[in-house]
């Protein structure tokens, strides 16, 4: 993977909710590209381990996406430290499994807050400096669960259908300013939880695998590569587009 992104080399990039799975992997991507990375997470302990294992280059932040009012400090403290970022990888996200009609109001909201609310305010904050310089790229991180109708994740897969809708919006606005923005649709990825998930009901993992044309799941690092290609310069014509990273699945039958 070195070398194929010169351009990203030295470029300030922030990844949330990097602490795992697909977050560190983009993360991993990033510094492997010889990018300067903050990764942002809310659990110390985990966000300390992933540092640690993605080496000396990449600097971790400890906070809470959801504490919107110090998202500009956030922000400051990565620009007075690196400089201005360059590219903003919004992956942070929270999921509930239920039924719609016991999901209550509260937790609805929690939802929205965490995946909807929270990236806005993150990529306006950083979409100020970036327009203000007239470059910049912002990716942002859907889900298969804002295309297909899947039961028990009501509050997740409308939260997700509006980053989509957000994405096209933001690039209608600040692409003519050099702020390209786009988004990544994972499909189902092998990360520690899909297979906690997978072992516990295998009949479903059969019906995800017959349904893809690559039959088998992503890894991480799929995703990741996806992100490097719609950071750099090599996509400098794309902007508001949603790339299902799937294995063909959305278009499986």
């Amino acid at each position: 993977m070195a070398g194929l992104y010169k351009d990203l080399k030295d470029k300030i990039v922030m990844v949330t909710g990097a602490a795992d799975g697909i977050g560190y992997a983009i993360a991993e991507a990033f510094a492997a590209q010889e990018s300067k990375v903050f990764i942002i997470g809310r659990n110390r302990e985990n966000l300390e381990r992933a540092r640690e294992a993605l080496g000396g280059g990449v600097r971790s932040l400890l906070f809470d996406l959801n504490e919107f009012n110090r998202i500009p400090d956030l922000v400051r403290e990565v620009t007075a430290s690196a400089g201005g970022i360059d590219v903003l990888v919004n992956n942070a996200g929270v999921n509930l499994k239920k039924d719609a009609l016991a999901v209550s109001d509260r937790e609805y909201q929690d939802i929205i807050l965490t995946n909807q609310t929270a990236v806005f305010a993150l990529c306006r904050e950083v979409g100020k400096s970036m327009v203000a310089r007239g470059a910049g790229n912002v990716i942002m991180m859907s889900s298969m669960a804002s295309h297909y109708g899947i039961p028990k994740v009501v509050a997740y897969s409308a939260a997700k259908a509006a980053v989509e809708g957000m994405t096209r919006a933001l690039a209608v606005e600040w692409s003519p300013h050099g702020v390209r923005v786009n988004c990544i649709a994972p499909g189902f990825i092998a990360t520690a939880m899909s297979s906690r998930a997978f072992e516990n009901d295998p009949a479903r993992k059969e019906r995800v695998l017959a349904r893809t044309p690559l039959r088998r799941l992503g890894d991480p690092s799929d995703v990741a590569n996806a992100a490097l290609f719609l950071a750099s310069e090599q996509s400098r014509f794309v902007t508001g587009i949603t790339l299902p990273v799937d294995g063909g699945n959305s278009i499986g039958f």
